[in-house]
């Protein structure tokens, strides 16, 4: 099975236990600042990977950093340590908040560029999600400089890329058919 498709499952799980305590802003919370944690400690990301580490080890680390987090999320934690799965903890987050959007009718939209988008273009992006989807939108900024400029929008299983970097392999490959 692979990360991905187990995530999903822990997230719904998780999501489903959630809904059944009524917990599941507080939990979705709990799944943001794991999130934005492991995004930026690059020890705890090289931690969660690393095999070297004993489990022992990473239930004591985690449990301590994330120790005012609920129950379940702490539960969580320690059932993906048990089952040697401690490693995708980031996309089971994910996958949660993701979880937890769809479940108040809310759309993630990426939108990535080479530099942060302006809240102005950041309003139009909004606008124009939301008239596109019908629900309301939340947009989350990527940067990345090998698109060389332009953007590439993503919103749910519907990608528009006006990037740079996909124009000219266009016209690459129209040289190389002629």
């Amino acid at each position: 099975m692979s990360g991905s498709r187990a995530a999903i499952r822990y997230a719904k799980a998780v999501f489903s236990l959630a809904t059944d305590q009524n917990t599941t802003e507080v939990v979705n919370n709990d799944m943001k600042l794991i999130a934005n944690t492991i995004a930026e400690s690059k020890d705890l990301s090289d931690m969660l990977e690393s095999p070297v580490i004993t489990s022992a080890v990473k239930k004591s680390v985690l449990n301590e950093v994330f120790k005012g987090t609920d129950k379940s999320t702490l539960s969580l934690i320690n059932t993906l340590i048990s089952n040697k799965r401690i490693n995708i903890l980031n996309q089971v987050a994910e996958k949660y908040n993701a979880l937890f959007d769809a479940s108040k009718g809310v759309e993630l939209a990426t939108v990535t560029t080479v530099v942060p988008i302006t809240p102005a273009i950041e309003e139009k992006v909004l606008a124009k999600a939301k008239e596109l989807t019908g629900k309301t939108v939340v947009i989350k900024n990527v940067i990345d400089e090998t698109i060389l400029g332009g953007f590439i929008l993503r919103i749910g299983d519907i990608q528009y890329n006006a990037s740079v970097a996909n124009q000219l392999n266009k016209l690459k490959q129209e040289f190389t058919l002629n």
